[in-house]
């Protein structure tokens, strides 16, 4: 039904941008939201950004607010990660998720609410 696949993550220098893409194929949900986490090594999967497939509505946690945005192309069935100023503490494997059921929560930061879940990319952010 769902399918999601990760790219634009690499080795990067502290101060770059960086564009993290996720491409949807999605059969059978119309009321879904993307969301994105991270997760560095040794540490609990983080959440980092959602938006609402239909009206692009995003919700952006302060923790990390400011330093990305969320956006989507729906006639590309993209989602974006965009990370304005990197830092080493963003290294981490980031990836996309699908909340099939948007219309009972809303925009979630959990990650129990997402039904499913991309292979993730590797983001190493050097000094």
């Amino acid at each position: 039904q769902v399918q999601l696949v990760e790219s634009g993550g690499g080795l990067v220098q502290a101060g770059d941008s960086l564009r993290l893409s996720c491409a949807v194929s999605i059969r059978t949900f119309s009321n879904y939201a993307m969301g994105w986490f991270r997760q560095a090594p040794g540490k609990e999967r983080e959440f980092v950004a959602a938006i609402s497939w239909r009206g692009a509505t995003t919700y952006v946690p302060d923790s990390v607010k400011g330093t990305l945005t969320i956006s989507r192309d729906a006639a590309k069935n993209t989602v974006y990660l965009q990370i304005h100023s990197l830092k080493p503490e963003d290294t981490a494997v980031y990836y996309c998720a699908v909340d099939s059921k948007l219309g009972y929560h809303g925009l979630s930061s959990r990650p129990a609410d997402y039904d499913y879940w991309g292979q993730g990319t590797q983001v190493t952010v050097s000094s």
